[in-house]
């Protein structure tokens, strides 16, 4: 079953339990996915519901600090319940030991020697890593491995 087969089953779920909280935020998806295959005349795969998914949760992160800085333990909550929903459908991402040795390999692959091949080492990080580490770890790994003195 593919991930975007498995979000409509678990909003036809939803709908049943009549647990609105979840199916607010599963409509959520359905529509920024949608969204994305109407801008691009594309069908979506399971990697770029991975990435739509890591977007919304970036999104709730940013607010829920937003939300803590201007005392509204209210909202942030509401938003931290919607990242653990969203979070169900992510893969398991890769520990920071492992995103360190894999970084390291892709640097040498790629035979990156210094900071101005961060870009380019970004870039295959981004297609190789989408889904399965956070990018902010990744990018601080990239600039570990580029600069070592550092």
């Amino acid at each position: 079953m593919t991930l975007k087969e498995t979000i409509t089953e678990d909003m036809k779920t939803a709908m049943k339990a009549k647990d609105s909280a979840r199916l607010g935020t599963i409509r959520l998806l359905q529509a920024a996915m949608k969204q994305k295959e109407v801008d691009e005349r594309i069908t979506l795969d399971d990697i770029q519901i991975v990435a739509i998914i890591d977007k919304l949760i970036k999104q709730r992160k940013d607010s829920i600090s937003a939300y803590e800085q201007a005392k509204r333990e209210d909202l942030a909550q509401i938003e931290r319940d919607e990242m653990a929903v969203l979070e169900v459908y992510l893969p398991k991402r890769m520990s920071q030991e492992e995103v360190n040795a894999a970084v390291k390999a892709l640097v040498t692959q790629l035979g990156a020697n210094g900071p101005a091949d961060m870009g380019r080492v970004m870039a295959a990080a981004k297609t190789e890593f989408t889904g399965k580490a956070e990018m902010s770890h990744v990018s601080l790994a990239v600039k570990a491995a580029l600069n070592p003195s550092v």
